[in-house]
């Protein structure tokens, strides 16, 4: 048996239903395949077996150095320049996250940054498609997993991307993102894909509200529309808890709240971003006390050396949630992914509800 937590076993959280909406193909590989891959193609790497490696991407996201963050996928994205290592990597990342017990996610990335081995967009996005494909089909798809296409919001291909994923929503794409630096990279920069792809009635999340404040979560909704919130941590900055524990809300973090627009937390990589020092004085806990419609993410699981049993374990240690409480966060989560209202109450019904209850008994 795993040890208890807060009256939890760590074996129960690992076996409950989980829902992943914010997670980077890029930024959860394994150590071991980067080793390897990184020999074929003569990259160079940082450290030389997938221990210390792994340590290496850790310790790097955590040191406070931008530049040295950034560089970890350098090492990542070199290994992903063709069409058999994406393929291999998207299934390791499925099998991954079904060991881990999620039963639904949608895993980003940005094809824009695998072209320079000579790979088209379309190539991309197959060969992540192949691999998915091939893991839920050897899992007897007690997992489903979606792509969501990621523009680079320094770069000017976001309208290029948009259509990209319009063209593949009926091969397992269900969305598109921007990432990348929040100052100096306003997602207003990149409307005339928000508009393109409002016109499609195609589905969008934002990253906003990250690094940067409530300036960027306002763009991101009022300007371009964002169904859901990359991160959205930085709404904190809109509610005021006063000395009599009475809380106020600004109007932005109310109109959040009021229209349930979905936060994509990320509670460890939000603690290296520096949104607070330790998960118990992350903003998590009050926008769940609050009822926003909080989800729980892991963004990148090699850079911060966590899963999503890592992240609800560390929620429960913490805050002392139960398995309602998981649920709760699970069953946001799947309210707010951008399959097909069918679909999702389907998972809902038939795999999470169940799920939680036998665990529950």
């Amino acid at each position: 048996m795993g040890e208890p937590i807060a009256g939890l076993d760590s074996d129960v959280i690992r076996a409950a239903p989980k829902v992943l909406l914010h997670d980077h193909l890029d930024g959860g590989l394994r150590p071991a395949t980067i080793v390897e891959l990184a020999a074929e193609v003569g990259h160079e790497l940082p450290a030389p077996d997938a221990e210390s490696l792994g340590r290496w991407f850790v310790e790097s996201a955590d040191s406070g150095s931008l530049v040295r963050y950034l560089e970890t996928f350098d090492h990542t994205v070199a290994v992903m320049q063709t069409a058999t290592a994406i393929q291999r990597i998207a299934r390791e990342c499925v099998e991954d996250l079904a060991a881990d017990g999620v039963v639904y996610a949608e895993v980003r990335y940005a094809p824009e940054q695998h072209l320079s081995e000579g790979l088209s967009l379309d190539e991309v996005v197959l060969a992540v498609k192949a691999g998915f494909e091939e893991a839920q089909t050897a899992l007897g798809h007690r997992i489903v997993v979606r792509q969501l296409l990621t523009a680079m919001r320094h770069q000017a291909r976001s309208r290029e991307i948009a259509e990209l994923a319009v063209k593949y929503r009926d091969e397992g794409v269900v969305g598109f993102d921007i990432a990348g630096a929040e100052a100096g990279y306003p997602p207003t920069r990149h409307l005339d894909a928000f508009e393109y792809l409002q016109r499609e009635n195609a589905h969008f999340t934002i990253h906003a509200g990250e690094a940067f404040g409530t300036p960027s979560i306002w763009q991101a909704i009022q300007w371009c529309g964002a169904d859901r919130l990359g991160h959205g941590v930085r709404i904190i900055d809109d509610i005021t808890c006063h000395d009599d524990g009475t809380v106020e809300l600004g109007r932005l973090a109310a109109y959040v709240r009021d229209n349930r627009i979905p936060l994509e937390l990320c509670p460890h990589s939000n603690l290296q971003t520096g949104a607070a020092s330790t998960i118990a004085e992350h903003p998590i806990g009050l926008l769940t006390k609050l009822r926003f419609r909080v989800t729980v993410n892991t963004d990148n699981r090699l850079m911060s050396g966590t899963s999503m049993s890592r992240e609800m374990t560390s929620l429960v240690e913490a805050f002392g949630y139960d398995l309602a409480d998981l649920r709760w966060f699970t069953i946001n989560a799947m309210k707010s992914a951008f399959l097909p209202f069918a679909e999702r109450l389907a998972i809902i019904d038939e795999v999470i509800k169940p799920g939680y209850a036998e665990l529950m008994a």
